[in-house]
């Protein structure tokens, strides 16, 4: 089986949202058919497109030997597991985890699309990619850099350590 590099995005704001966020990036290494490479630092950001308190907000780099769609489905169990309870869309939430990248996959169905759709227009997600890989190519997007700059409006503060 190959190994794909791919990042989850993670984020919550319900509850003890940074402890949280820090038990997701260490359950994510846990995934069968999964190691957990770099993780960002926190970062804290108003939520966009949705109402609720401010997000913590990471991104971790795994090394999987699963396809995309087997990937995602146990980053939806893994949040079904920290309480997260799908309502209304862009609703407050215990727990989100979001498949940002899967190696230089572009990919769209019903079920998955990668990259994420809106990954190359939200701060919160950019800062943490570049802060692992200030190289990376977005697949049909080309390199982070020019996205990040033009997201530099958005407000994201830097916490911590994850």
């Amino acid at each position: 089986m190959s190994v794909v590099r791919a990042f989850v995005g993670v984020g919550a704001n319900l509850g003890d949202a940074q402890t949280t966020v820090r038990q997701a990036l260490q359950a994510l290494g846990r995934i069968d058919g999964c190691q957990l490479g770099c993780c960002s630092s926190l970062y804290r950001s108003a939520p966009q497109d949705a109402i609720g308190p401010d997000f913590i907000n990471a991104v971790a780099e795994l090394h999987t030997t699963l396809d995309a769609v087997a990937l995602m489905q146990r980053l939806q169990a893994l949040e079904h597991a920290f309480g997260r309870v799908r309502t209304v869309r862009n609703a407050p939430r215990t727990l989100d985890l979001d498949l940002l990248l899967y190696g230089d996959s572009a990919h769209h169905d019903e079920r998955l699309t990668l990259p994420h759709p809106r990954l190359h227009r939200r701060a919160f997600v950019l800062q943490p990619l570049a802060e692992i890989d200030a190289s990376l190519q977005l697949p049909g997007l080309g390199p982070i850099s020019p996205w990040l700059k033009q997201a530099a409006d958005q407000r994201v503060e830097l916490i911590g350590p994850a």
